[in-house]
C-alpha cells in the first residue's frame, strides 16, 4: 500500500483572505459539507479569535462535522487566541488547534522582535497551553521556506517534545525553488528527534506559480499531509490548489508512494460552489476545473480525441466530475470535429454534401470565436434551402448612412446559372435589397411579417430573419434566412419566403 497523505483544506481560512472572497456563516457552512463529501481528512474552519464570525464558524463546522473530519481553528502562539480556539472547538468530535509564529530572520527581528531562544520558548509554551485543551495540536513555523535551516531543525524538534502531533512546514511567500523546499523536508526527517512519530505537514504558495510543484516535492520527501484550498484560493497569488495536487498524487501515486482518500468525482462541483459563493471567478485555462481543461478546439487534438480520448487527455472528465470532453467548433477545427458534431445532431452526409457544409461551417467559423450548435443546424438550413432554391443569392452590395440614400446592389443566379442584376434605392438597406430582389424576379406579393432573432448567444451570433409574405391569391409563404449580416440574412430569407411562391405558382401552373 501507498501512503496515505492526508488533505488539509483551509479554504474557509487561508482561501478566505483573497481579497473579496469573505464569506458568512451560512456560506461556509455550505461549503464545508461539500468538503465533507468530499472526504477531505482536516477542515481549517477559520481563526476564532479574528472576529465573531470567525468563532461561530469554527463551532458551527465542528458540528455538523461529526466524526467524519478533523475541524481546526489557528491562533498566533498567544494564550488568548489558544483559548478562544479551544473554546470554539468544543463541539467537534475531532479538533485541532492550529498554533505558531514566524521563524525566518525577517519575521523574527522585523515581527515579533525575539531572538531565537525566546521564538522557541514561546513555541513550546503554546503547544503545550493548547495540549490541555485537544489532544490533536498542529504547530506552524510560518515563513519556513527562508528560515535558518539548523534553528527551524530545534524550533521543530522543541515543539514535538512539547506535545505537536503535527508540523506544520509553510513556505509562506511562495519563495522557495521545489528542489530545495524538499530538501528542507528531507533534513527535518533526517535530523529531527521523534519527527517519525508526526505528522509533516507543508503549506505552500503559489507567488512563483509553483505552489503544487512545492507540494508535490515535500511528498516526494516524506510529507504526509498537504495544505491547500479549493481553486487555490488564497493570501496574494493563492495556495496549492486542492484539485491539482489530489489528481497529481492520482496519476502519480505509484511514483510518489502516496493516495489521498478525496472523492475525486465532487471536485468540479466543488469548484464551481466555491466560485459562486465567493465570487471569484476560475480561469478558464485553470487545470483539472477549468472551462477549458477538457475543451479542444485544434482540428489535430480534436481528430485524436475522437480516436481516443487518451491520446490527448491525460484524466478522463468523469474522474473529476465534469461534464465530458468538449470538442469546441472553430475555424481550427478540422473535417473529424465537424462530422462527429453533426452525427451528434443528428445528420449525415454523402462525402459530396459534407465537403459543401464544411466550406459553409468555414465561412461562419472564419467570423466568430466558437461554432455552436445552433449556428450548425442553421448552416444546414440554409444551405437546404440554397439546393432547392429556383433564385439564388450571388452578390449583395449596399450604401447607407446619414444623410445617404440607402442604394443596393444584387446579384441573383436562377436554376440555369444565369446571373441577373438590379440596382434600387428604398428607406433603409434591407428596403433597398427587397425592391431590388423585385425588380428581377418579378413576382407579386405583399411583406406581411418581417422578424430578427440571434440564433446564438454573443454579439458575433448568427442573425436568422423570418419574412411572411402574401400572394395575389391570398396565400401565405413563410421564407427564413442566416447569416452574420442582418441585410444579408434578411435578402436571403425574402427571396426564400418568393421561391416557395414561385414554386407552388409553377406547380399550379403545372410546371
Amino acid at each position: 500500500m501507498t501512503r496515505k497523505i492526508a488533505i488539509f483544506d483551509t479554504t474557509l481560512r487561508d482561501g478566505e483572505q483573497s481579497p473579496g472572497a469573505s464569506m458568512n456563516t451560512e456560506e461556509k457552512l455550505i461549503i464545508a459539507r461539500q468538503l465533507i463529501r468530499m472526504n477531505v481528512d482536516v477542515i481549517e474552519a477559520g481563526f476564532p479569535i479574528s472576529s465573531p464570525g470567525d468563532f461561530k464558524s469554527v463551532s458551527e463546522i465542528g458540528r455538523i462535522a461529526g466524526d467524519k473530519c478533523t475541524v481546526c481553528g489557528l491562533t498566533r502562539a498567544v494564550d488568548k487566541d489558544i483559548e478562544v480556539a479551544a473554546e470554539a472547538l468544543k463541539t467537534a468530535k475531532r479538533p485541532r488547534i492550529h498554533t505558531g509564529l514566524g521563524v525566518s530572520p525577517s519575521h523574527l527581528h522585523e515581527k515579533l522582535h525575539m531572538t531565537e531562544d525566546e521564538a522557541i520558548e514561546r513555541a513550546i509554551h503554546a503547544v503545550k497551553l493548547a495540549r490541555n485543551f485537544v489532544d490533536d495540536v498542529e504547530f506552524y513555523a510560518e515563513d519556513a521556506g527562508r528560515a535558518d535551516q539548523d534553528f527551524l531543525v530545534r524550533i521543530v524538534e522543541a515543539a514535538v517534545k512539547a506535545g505537536a502531533t503535527v508540523i506544520n512546514i509553510p513556505d509562506t511567500t511562495g519563495y522557495n525553488l521545489p528542489w530545495h523546499f524538499g530538501a528542507r523536508i528531507r533534513d527535518l526527517r533526517e535530523r529531527v528527534d521523534g519527527i517519525e512519530d508526526v505528522t509533516i505537514s507543508v503549506h505552500t504558495h503559489n507567488d512563483l506559480g509553483m505552489a503544487t510543484a512545492l507540494a508535490l516535492e515535500s511528498v516526494r520527501n516524506g510529507a504526509t499531509q498537504i495544505e491547500c484550498t479549493i481553486n487555490g484560493l488564497g493570501e496574494r497569488a493563492g495556495n496549492t490548489s486542492l484539485e491539482e495536487v489530489v489528481m497529481a498524487i492520482k496519476m502519480h501515486g505509484k511514483e510518489l508512494d502516496a493516495h489521498t482518500d478525496i472523492v475525486t468525482q465532487e471536485l468540479t462541483h466543488a469548484s464551481k460552489l466555491v466560485s459562486s459563493i465567493t465570487g471569484i471567478n476560475v480561469q478558464p485555462n485553470k487545470a483539472i476545473v477549468g472551462a477549458n481543461a477538457f475543451a479542444h478546439s485544434s482540428g489535430i487534438h480534436q481528430d485524436g480525441v475522437l480516436k481516443a480520448r487518451d491520446t490527448y487527455e491525460i484524466i478522463d472528465p468523469a474522474d473529476v466530475g465534469a461534464a465530458g470532453s468538449q470538442i469546441i467548433l472553430s475555424a481550427r477545427s478540422g473535417h473529424a470535429a465537424l462530422r462527429h458534431r453533426m452525427s451528434e445532431l443528428g445528420y449525415t452526409f454523402s462525402d459530396e454534401d459534407f465537403e459543401g457544409i464544411y466550406q459553409a461551417f468555414l465561412e461562419v467559423a472564419d467570423k466568430k470565436k466558437e461554432v455552436y450548435d445552433e449556428d450548425l443546424e442553421s448552416i444546414v438550413h440554409e444551405r437546404e434551402r440554397v439546393s432547392t432554391a429556383i433564385w439564388n443569392l450571388d452578390a449583395l452590395q449596399v450604401s447607407c448612412g446619414f444623410p445617404l440614400t440607402p442604394t443596393a446592389t444584387i446579384k441573383l443566379a436562377d436554376v440555369d446559372g444565369n446571373v441577373f442584376t438590379a440596382c434600387e434605392y428604398g428607406v433603409g438597406p434591407i428596403d433597398a435589397a427587397f425592391k431590388a430582389v423585385d425588380k428581377i424576379v418579378a413576382v407579386a406579393n405583399d411583406l406581411q411579417e418581417f422578424s430578427v432573432k440571434a440564433v446564438t448567444r454573443g454579439i458575433d451570433a448568427l442573425g436568422e430573419v423570418t419574412v411572411r409574405v402574401t400572394a395575389e391569391n391570398g396565400e401565405v409563404y413563410i421564407g427564413r434566412g442566416s447569416d452574420g449580416d442582418i441585410i444579408v440574412s434578411s435578402t436571403k430569407a425574402y427571396i426564400n419566403a418568393l421561391n416557395r411562391l414561385i414554386s407552388d405558382q409553377n406547380e399550379r401552373a403545372g410546371k
